[in-house]
């Protein structure tokens, strides 16, 4: 599963078309020494929740179509009960707070390798053009933990096209990925990444622009305590 063409499906949902700049994108993975584990992910707009509600209340801006709060909570239900029917996914959820504009969707997973596909479908389904490649591997016998991620090419052309109010939007976007470990952390290959004091989280926060223009590279690969 690409996890950041999820984030992208949450952005449709939520009008990141229509907003200002602030808005975040939190990836969280907490892994188990078995190899299963569970997804969080999160689109956080409050720090521009008044214009939000004041776009809420528009038949359409700038060209884009404002979706209902019905049709938003629609858009949720429809990627929960396409998660539900995923193999090894379970415990799917979504939370939507329209007062504070965050939407969640969380999932349980047998293995790290079940949602390498996910996202893709469901883009596919929402006929959204994916923007990078990536996956998750665990090697229980080794504990590692790796994501792999490579930019297309193609997606910096795609984003070049957007007016330059569209493009504006994601100026000041954030995207941070969390990977959490029942072992202690021992090294991890990412040098934007941090290892948290209690050795057992992996943190990595970017501008979501840097992602667009190719200028950080989220793969890792984070080794655990034997």
């Amino acid at each position: 599963m690409n996890l950041k063409q999820l984030y992208k499906l949450l952005l449709f949902i939520l009008l990141i078309p229509v907003l200002s700049s602030c808005f975040e994108v939190v990836e969280e993975i907490s892994m188990k020494n078995d190899g299963t584990g569970d997804v969080v992910l999160t689109i956080n707009l409050s720090q521009s929740k008044t214009k939000v509600a004041s776009v809420m209340l528009l038949d359409s801006v700038q060209g884009y179509k404002v979706p209902s709060k019905q049709k938003i909570q629609q858009e949720l239900n429809e990627a929960v009960a396409y998660l539900k029917k995923s193999e090894g996914i379970s415990n799917v959820k979504s939370t939507s707070d329209f007062n504070n504009y965050i939407a969640t969707i969380s999932f349980s997973f047998k293995d790290v390798s079940n949602i390498n596909n996910i996202t893709k479908n469901i883009l596919a389904q929402q006929k959204i053009k994916a923007t990078n490649t990536s996956s998750y591997t665990y090697n229980k016998a080794t504990k590692t933990f790796s994501r792999k991620y490579q930019a297309i090419v193609t997606a910096k052309t795609e984003f070049n096209k957007l007016k330059a109010k569209d493009k504006a939007v994601f100026n000041g976007a954030t995207y941070t990925s969390i990977y959490r470990f029942e072992s202690l952390v021992t090294s991890s290959t990412n040098p934007a990444s941090n290892v948290s004091k209690s050795k057992k989280a992996v943190m990595l926060k970017s501008s979501i622009m840097d992602l667009i223009n190719g200028k950080i590279n989220v793969s890792n690969t984070i080794q655990l305590s034997k």
